[in-house]
């Protein structure tokens, strides 16, 4: 039976929601996540870094960019022993300056995804899945990336129609 890892990268505190900043105590990814742990059988995996961002929003996003501009790698507090179980990886994480955020590209660079089929998620307010798409593929070169899911973070908590149809789509329900 194919495995389905649902590797993610989410952010609480602060967060810009349709103009406005506002606290939260879970990140919009990690609720999408949520929801699709609900609709199909997946184990999941947090991607943590060592040292977070700033909790304060305007902060956090000059210290991605600053990871963005010098190619960084941060720290991960831990990686899955091995991604070799599963055949399936669902990747989501936030859009940070038309990206994954760089703590992506670390857990991505740790693994051999030859085989495997990607499916890219990103949260944003509007810009999109940016160049995360390609950057997957550029990073997993013997991987099957199929078309990822722009969700609006602030209407993750709604998201479940939109998620429903794309994992069906990719053949997860």
């Amino acid at each position: 039976m194919a495995k389905t890892l649902i590797a993610f990268f989410s952010r609480a505190d602060e967060n810009y929601f349709g103009g406005a900043m506002r606290y939260v105590k879970v990140g919009n990814t990690e609720v999408v996540c949520g929801i699709m742990k609900d609709l199909i059988d997946a184990e999941a995996f947090k991607i943590e870094m060592k040292n977070p961002y700033s909790p304060v929003y305007m902060t956090c996003i000059d210290e991605a960019k600053r990871d963005l501009q010098a190619n960084a790698r941060p720290e991960l507090v831990s990686l899955p022993e091995s991604v070799d179980g599963y055949d399936t990886v669902v990747l989501a994480y936030p859009n940070y300056w038309g990206t994954m955020p760089m703590a992506v590209f670390t857990f991505l660079e740790a693994f051999d995804f030859t085989g495997k089929t990607i499916l890219p998620l990103c949260t944003n307010e509007g810009s999109g899945m940016g160049a995360s798409e390609r950057d997957i593929k550029r990073v997993c070169p013997g991987a099957a990336v199929r078309p990822g899911l722009s969700v609006t973070g602030s209407q993750a908590a709604n998201a479940k129609a939109s998620v429903q149809k794309w994992l069906s789509a990719n053949g997860l329900l």
